[in-house]
């Protein structure tokens, strides 16, 4: 329960640090005529981000992302505690039916519908197949190896998501201090310019834009 209370003490530190002082430095409230427009920081928002992930995106006001980005995580860490599991489970039936020691006998719980005397070289020496013993062997290393490797995939996943939510929280930051004019003009005229081609002297056209 500490550990909870200190991280929304942290939580709570960090926004009021990011909002402290937003009126006078990097982040503004600038007055454009009658309307109030918000100057986000990107640097701070990145370091928001770092911090605690969620927290540049409060920053940016952008609650709306705060659902996804803790969805992203929660996948994640869920692909990687069930491939962790499995992989734990995995490796030790591995080494259970490999060691020769009757009391380890994990591999009887994944082993289901086969008979024990036909592949288990410890319980049942005189009964068991040796090509049966390979197969299970064999089988049980390539789920071994499987989950080993989708587990590394999913802790790769996991600070790939992480980067996205620092960048998703620059970006925002970067764009809001993007300012384009209302005033957008597209004008259409004819080029005063006189070009020779293939065919022979012709006009051209050109456009402007004002903004």
């Amino acid at each position: 329960m500490k550990a909870q209370y200190y991280i929304v003490f942290f939580i709570v530190l960090l926004l009021n640090c990011s909002g402290s002082d937003i009126s006078a430095q990097d982040s503004l409230l600038v007055e454009t005529g009658e309307k109030k427009m918000f100057r986000a920081d990107p640097m701070r928002a990145t370091m928001l981000a770092v911090a605690l992930p969620g927290l540049g995106q409060i920053y940016n006001r952008k609650y709306w992302k705060i659902p996804l980005v803790y969805a992203g995580f929660g996948g994640v860490i869920y692909a990687i505690n069930y491939h962790s599991t499995n992989y734990n489970v995995f490796m030790k039936a591995y080494q259970d039916f490999t060691d020769k020691i009757p009391e380890t006998d994990s591999y009887l719980k994944l082993i289901k519908n086969a008979d024990p005397a036909s592949y288990d070289p410890v319980l049942h020496p005189d009964t068991y197949d040796p090509s049966a013993a390979s197969w299970y062997t064999d089988r049980m290393l390539r789920q071994v190896d499987y989950f080993k490797k989708y587990r590394d995939l999913s802790y790769i996943a996991f600070a790939a998501w992480y980067l996205v939510t620092v960048l998703d929280a620059n970006v925002d930051a970067s764009l809001l201090n993007y300012d384009i004019s209302n005033n957008l003009v597209l004008q259409m005229f004819p080029s005063q310019s006189v070009y020779q081609g293939y065919a022979g002297l012709g006009m051209g056209v050109g456009l402007s834009f004002s903004f």
